[in-house]
């Protein structure tokens, strides 16, 4: 790293993927958002001017790449392209939600790894460094080769969960690959473990077999990184009442909810879903569907000021 990305001066710019949460951090950090220009021209081409000086600044770019996907992501890549070429000193991608990450591995003949594919483009529009929340696969942090910086939600859900102070509380996973996440909120909220056995049915949708786990009579919180369509969330929701749950709660990092997700949520036996705002959410929406948005513009702002001034990230989770 260069001697300029170190002294340079802290520079906070935003798209239009989530221009609320980027004014939340720089109040975290006391700063102003950068002066940008940054609109569609009528046949939906991105267009991005930089309207103040950012020679050798350290510049932080704040976008989600929720959807819409694929627009959200071509503003990202215009955007750190001028950067680039305005010559800052160094330019970090904050991508509070990774848009593709799902596509992680190819599970089928004959498909792409698109998270791979979103790291390289990142790359060669001009990001120096990556900050990014609760990757759907750790994994995708090996897809750089740039540093990534992995932050985790799991500071500020867990907080509010603690404060709802629930009682013979199980911590449930919706498939085994969540296992870990949910063991470590069970170990921190001093709760018990339960797992979803989903197996596969016809035309490829979830079926959720039985659960693993002691959950009768108990108050149940399904964790998970991500709910799109709440479609496995339904199917968990209505295990854990066949066995005899007392009340099913939710914590999810990413609100996606796409299609029916809200009809589903307002449908299902859920108390409540806690949230947090890495992607923006309608609060008519939110408040509908029982749903709780928790900011994690602290935790971003700290994680930026830390790594302008070359301090330690990881230690955000000691």
């Amino acid at each position: 790293m260069s001697k300029a990305a170190t002294d340079g001066d802290l520079k906070v710019f935003t798209g239009n993927a989530h221009p609320a949460l980027a004014r939340e951090i720089c109040s975290v950090l006391g700063i102003e958002l950068g002066e940008a220009d940054v609109h569609r021209f009528a046949d939906g081409e991105s267009y991005f001017h930089i309207l103040e000086n950012i020679r050798g600044t350290d510049v932080f770019v704040i976008q989600p790449t929720c959807p819409p996907v694929d627009s959200n992501l071509m503003e990202l890549l215009v955007m750190l392209d001028a950067f680039k070429r305005s010559s800052a000193a160094r330019i970090t991608a904050v991508l509070p939600y990774y848009g593709y990450a799902r596509q992680d591995r190819k599970d089928k003949p004959r498909v792409p790894i698109t998270a791979k594919l979103v790291a390289d483009l990142l790359t060669a529009a001009g990001a120096d460094r990556i900050l990014a929340m609760d990757l759907h696969a750790p994994a995708i942090q090996g897809f750089f080769d740039i540093p990534v910086d992995h932050l985790f939600a799991a500071p500020v859900l867990i907080d509010q969960v603690a404060r709802m102070n629930l009682k013979d509380l199980v911590i449930v996973s919706p498939d085994a690959g969540g296992v870990e996440r949910a063991r470590a909120y069970a170990k921190r909220l001093d709760a018990s473990l339960a797992i979803i056995d989903k197996r596969r049915g016809e035309g490829n949708e979830p079926q959720v077999m039985h659960v693993i786990g002691e959950v009768e009579d108990r108050n149940a919180l399904i964790v998970d990184d991500m709910v799109d369509t709440a479609g496995t969330l339904v199917g968990t929701v209505q295990a854990l009442a066949r066995k005899g749950t007392k009340s099913v709660y939710g914590c999810f990092s990413h609100a996606v909810l796409s299609g029916p997700a809200i009809e589903r949520i307002r449908s299902m036996e859920m108390a409540q879903m806690v949230v947090t705002n890495s992607i923006p959410i309608d609060e008519a929406k939110a408040k509908s569907g029982r749903i709780t948005v928790l900011s994690v513009a602290g935790l971003l702002g700290e994680a930026i000021q830390r790594i302008h001034t070359n301090s330690s990230v990881s230690s955000l989770f000691v």
